[in-house]
């Protein structure tokens, strides 16, 4: 998983996470779980994007766009390449600084 803070660089939203999954069947249930979790404190996703049979769901919660892939899509996208001169956020800090935004 990475997380970008791409504020500087773009308008549409603060952070960019993005994670892989090992199969379809992970990366439906990490989505499911994403949307769970921040249901439970309040959150509801604007729009998501991609679904059972994507290779790529995208979560958009405003300030926190989260893009979730399969292997393949994620080489193929490169999302890290293209935000990668963002500064990465050390994931031991993560929920910290996404719940921050997330709450704002």
């Amino acid at each position: 998983m990475a997380i970008y803070a791409v504020k500087k660089v773009t308008f549409i939203t603060d952070y960019f996470v993005i994670c892989t999954a090992d199969s379809q069947t992970q990366l439906n249930a990490i989505a499911e779980d994403i949307e769970k979790q921040l249901g439970k404190e309040g959150f509801r996703p604007p729009g998501i994007e991609g679904g059972k049979v994507s290779h790529w769901i995208l979560m958009d919660y405003g300030d926190v766009i989260i893009h979730l892939f399969r292997k393949d899509a994620r080489d193929f996208y490169n999302l890290d390449g293209l935000w990668g001169d963002s500064p990465k956020i050390d994931l031991e800090e993560s929920a910290l600084h996404i719940k921050k935004a997330v709450l704002k």
